[in-house]
C-alpha cells in the first residue's frame, strides 16, 4: 500500500487506500491465509478509515434521523446513496453528491447536496426522495407490524451515477424504519360486515379513536394507521372494497357500513368516546366528508385531496340517496410517458345540474381539516375544499393548501409518488407534485394532522419511542 501511495497524491491516494482497506477487511481469514496480515491495515493512516452512521439506527418511519460521514479527506467529493427493497422485490434509491468539510465530514443536515436526487440542505433527503428502479411503482409498507423497511446507506468516492456489483462503497450502514412503535398491537377485524385492522397503543388506555381511509385502489392499506397508533391513537384501518369478502368493485357508498365501523370502534374498551376522528385521502375523503355530515360519532375529520360531491358512485344511507356525477371518461388524456391524466373526467361541480350530488356539509357538527396539494393532477382538490367550506361555518373548518404538492400527501416517511399503477386501472395514473414542495407539505401537514386530532379528540397517549 505504501509503495502504491507513493505514486499518487491527494484524493487519488485516499481512494486507493480506502478501497484497499475495504478489500482486505472483506478477505477475513482467507486474506490472512494468503499473506494479507493485519500489518497491511495498520500501515494506512487512521484518517482514511471512513464510516457512515445513522442515529438512531432504529426509528419510526415518520421520525427524523441524523446521517454522518467521517474520515474523508477535506473537500473530498463523495456520493451518498440510500436504497431499500420493498416486500415485492422492488428497489428504491436516492443519491446525493457532497463535498466534505475541512474536518473530512459530511452531514446532510448541515451541508448542501450539490446534485443527485435533490439539491440543497435536506436532513432527510436520502429518505424523502427515494425513487423506484422500475417506473410507476409506489413505495407502500405492506407488512406493517412484522418488519421494518431496511434502508442501506452507502458512501462512494466521487460522483457515482450508477452503481454495480463492482463498485465498492467506502463505508455503509443500515437503518431500520418501523411503521409501528414498541408495544403497538395489530388486531385483524372481521366483525359483522366490517373488515380491517385495529392498531392499539400499549397500555390500558383509553385512547382517542380514529378511522383511517384510503381511496380508489381499494384493499387494506395500513401504514398510516400504524404510525398514528404509534402517536397514541387507537386506529381502525378500514377497507371498504376489494378486500376479503367485500365487493371487488365499488358500486355504491353504503354509509351504514361506515356507521357500523364507527360503532365497533367506539365499543372497544380501550377507545375513548364519545366521538372519533377520520383521516382520509382521495375517494376515502369523499366518504369521510359524508361521514362527518351524517354520522354524529364523527367529530374530527381530516380530508386530504378529495371531493365535496358524489362522483361515479351514489351514496345511500337509510332513506337517503345522493346521486353521483358521472365520470367523463372520454376526457382522459394519455401523457407522453403513457400515464392517464384523469383531472378532466370530473365535471365542473358548480354546474347547477349537479347540485343534488353535493354533500350537504352545512350539516356538519364537528370539525374538518382540509389538506390540499395545489399541484394535484388527479382532481381539482382545492376547488372542492373551497366549495365544501363555503357551505360550512368558518369556525368548523380550516384549510391547509400547499403549492407544488401532489395528490398523495402522506406521512413524511413517504417519498413523492407522482405516477403509479393501481388496481383496476389499465394504465398508470398521474398524481402530480414537485418533489421538494411535496416533501415540505408532508412534513408540515403530518404535524398539523396530529395536533388537530389531539385538539378535538383529547390528548393521545404519551409514548417513548
Amino acid at each position: 500500500v505504501a509503495a502504491s501511495l507513493a505514486q499518487v497524491s491527494g484524493q487519488e491516494a485516499f481512494a486507493l487506500a480506502a478501497s484497499r482497506v475495504n478489500y482486505y477487511q472483506g478477505l477475513g481469514n482467507r486474506g490472512a491465509q494468503m499473506g494479507y496480515s493485519g500489518v497491511m491495515l495498520t500501515s494506512i493512516p487512521r484518517y482514511t478509515m471512513v464510516e457512515v452512521t445513522v442515529t438512531p439506527q432504529s426509528s419510526l418511519a415518520d421520525r427524523p434521523v441524523q446521517i454522518r460521514v467521517r474520515g474523508l479527506s477535506p473537500s473530498q467529493l463523495v456520493t451518498l446513496r440510500a436504497s431499500l427493497t420493498d416486500e415485492q422485490g422492488e428497489r428504491f434509491q436516492a443519491r446525493a453528491f457532497f463535498r466534505a468539510d475541512e474536518a473530512g465530514e459530511v452531514d446532510p443536515g448541515l451541508h448542501a447536496a450539490l446534485g443527485g436526487s435533490y439539491t440543497g440542505v435536506w436532513p432527510m433527503g436520502l429518505f424523502w426522495f427515494l425513487q423506484p428502479d422500475t417506473l410507476f411503482r409506489r413505495l407502500v409498507k405492506r407488512d406493517v407490524a412484522g418488519s421494518p423497511f431496511l434502508v442501506r446507506l452507502e458512501v462512494f468516492d466521487g460522483v457515482c451515477l450508477l452503481t454495480g456489483p463492482q463498485d465498492q462503497p467506502l463505508a455503509f450502514c443500515e437503518a431500520e424504519r418501523w411503521y409501528v412503535g414498541p408495544g403497538v398491537q395489530r388486531v385483524p377485524i372481521r366483525e359483522g360486515r366490517v373488515r380491517g385492522a385495529l392498531f392499539l397503543p400499549p397500555g390500558p388506555g383509553p385512547f382517542p379513536g380514529v378511522i383511517d381511509l384510503f381511496g380508489g385502489a381499494g384493499g387494506l392499506i395500513e401504514f398510516r394507521a400504524g404510525l398514528l397508533a404509534s402517536r397514541g391513537f387507537a386506529v381502525l384501518a378500514l377497507a371498504f372494497f376489494a378486500y376479503d369478502d367485500l365487493p371487488r368493485a365499488l358500486v355504491q357508498l353504503d354509509l351504514e357500513y361506515f356507521e357500523e365501523a364507527a360503532e365497533l370502534l367506539l365499543r372497544h374498551p380501550k377507545v375513548r368516546g364519545p366521538g372519533l376522528g377520520v383521516v382520509s385521502v382521495s375517494k376515502g375523503a369523499e366518504v369521510a366528508l359524508a361521514m362527518a355530515t351524517f354520522l354524529p360519532q364523527v367529530v374530527a375529520t381530516v380530508w386530504i385531496n378529495g371531493t365535496a360531491f358524489l362522483y361515479g358512485n351514489p351514496l345511500v344511507y337509510k332513506d337517503l340517496h345522493i346521486p353521483p356525477i358521472p365520470y367523463l371518461t372520454e376526457r382522459m388524456v394519455l401523457t407522453e410517458v403513457g400515464a392517464l391524466d384523469n383531472s378532466a373526467v370530473f365535471a365542473d361541480p358548480r354546474d347547477p345540474a349537479y347540485s343534488a350530488s353535493a354533500i350537504p356539509t352545512e350539516k356538519i357538527q364537528g370539525k374538518v381539516l382540509f389538506v390540499v396539494g395545489e399541484a394535484d393532477r388527479s382532481l381539482n382538490s382545492k376547488l372542492f375544499a373551497e366549495l365544501a367550506m363555503a357551505r360550512m361555518s368558518p369556525a368548523s373548518c380550516r384549510l391547509l393548501s400547499y403549492p407544488g404538492a401532489g395528490h398523495l400527501i402522506e406521512p413524511p416517511s413517504s417519498p413523492l409518488c407522482s405516477i403509479s399503477s393501481i388496481r383496476g386501472s389499465p394504465r398508470p395514473l398521474l398524481w402530480g407534485g414537485e418533489a421538494q414542495a411535496h416533501a415540505k407539505a408532508q412534513e408540515h401537514s403530518w404535524q398539523e394532522i396530529i395536533q388537530f386530532l389531539e385538539l378535538h379528540l383529547g390528548p393521545a397517549a404519551t409514548m417513548k419511542l
